[in-house]
């Protein structure tokens, strides 16, 4: 048989999946980027799985997606504890279905220099940031390799690629997250976690326009997708 030839990228789209009634497990969802990627997933009639530590937020968030038309199911999660990320993990598996697509978005951050932050805040972050993103994949992942299909997201940052010096912690734990995965990049966030903030990297970002990239670089299966896309050419400098 004739070797198929690759699509060429700057000249044939890529091709783009669906994702209606697939089972979409989303962390952090009770706000922000995560309430934002839920709805996105709504509307385009995915089944949704929420989990977040804050319970008005959560509630907020599945009436959103279900006036969109979405069959939506909510589990209130502390994702810097394993144990209720398993015990949740197996309540899903059990009673609800097969998870196809995880998107480990749940983060925390504490701007402050390294001696100014607390040795409580600094677990913390790794706990949510990096550590939660390893226990959910170790509960999802086995059974998508049995169904051979599913996709894992990764939500880090641009602070996983450069080091800010009010945020040394934070930082070290999105470079572990990007050494974990590979993942989404963007660089911060209006989401409302930090006042008026700034950034050497570039302008801050508003949610819609991250969620934007992060759904086209999941329904095209891309590896590593930075917003803005400028920031690859900024890490290579770095480098």
């Amino acid at each position: 048989m004739p070797t198929p030839r690759r699509r060429c990228g700057c000249c044939c789209p890529a091709r783009r999946k669906a994702v209606g009634g697939e089972l979409v497990l989303l962390t952090g969802a009770g706000r922000g980027l995560g309430r934002a990627t839920a709805r996105e997933f709504a509307r385009r009639q995915s089944r949704l799985v929420l989990w977040d530590v804050d319970t008005h937020g959560l509630r907020e968030t599945a009436a959103e997606c279900e006036k969109l038309g979405a069959t939506v199911h909510t589990f209130v999660v502390d994702c810097s504890k394993r144990e209720e990320i398993y015990s949740a993990a197996e309540k899903v598996k059990k009673d609800i279905g097969d998870v196809s697509i995880l998107v480990n978005n749940a983060g925390v951050i504490t701007a402050a220099d390294l001696l100014s932050t607390q040795d409580h805040q600094i677990e913390k972050m790794f706990e949510v940031n990096i550590l939660a993103h390893i226990w959910t994949t170790r509960a999802f992942l086995p059974t998508m390799m049995d169904n051979n299909r599913g996709h894992i997201v990764t939500v880090a940052s641009a602070a996983g690629h450069f080091v800010t010096s009010f945020m040394v912690a934070y930082c070290s734990s999105k470079f572990a997250a990007v050494g974990f995965h590979k993942c989404l990049c963007p660089v911060f966030i209006n989401t409302g976690f930090v006042k008026n903030p700034s950034t050497r990297l570039g302008r801050i970002l508003e949610v819609d326009e991250v969620v934007k990239e992060l759904m086209e670089g999941i329904l095209t299966n891309k590896k590593m997708v930075f917003v803005p896309s400028n920031q690859s050419f900024a890490l290579l400098l770095e480098r």
